[in-house]
């Protein structure tokens, strides 16, 4: 089974979170590259699976409420849109949850 199958499968629905230490700025940031490695791991140990490639286009706000989009792809093109929201910010650490969508688009060849 895929990781886009485990991603969107029932453990992923109901969303998860992260917690990441950020360099101080006001507001603090989690930059794009650190966000996208941090959903890849989380989403490896939450299905088991090798850690997938994940994307993000933007440096995620650390402001209650700020969601960012980013997108999971699979090794045959097909990608997968994960949605990460901020739910707190303590000092330099951004707390957030995030839900895979339920279905992955297939690959454009």
């Amino acid at each position: 089974m895929s990781i886009l199958a485990l991603a969107a499968g029932s453990t992923l629905l109901l969303g998860c979170s992260a917690s990441v230490e950020v360099k101080k700025s006001t507001p603090p940031k989690l930059s794009a590259g650190k966000l996208s490695t941090t959903l890849s791991e989380k989403l490896a140990a939450a299905t088991g699976q090798p850690r997938p490639h994940v994307s993000c286009p933007e440096d995620l706000v650390g402001k209650v409420g700020t969601t960012s989009r980013c997108t999971l792809t699979a090794d045959d093109g097909s990608t997968l849109g994960v949605t990460v929201k901020v739910t707190s910010v303590r000092g330099d650490r951004i707390n957030y949850d995030f839900k895979a969508d339920d279905k992955a688009s297939s690959s454009q060849h």
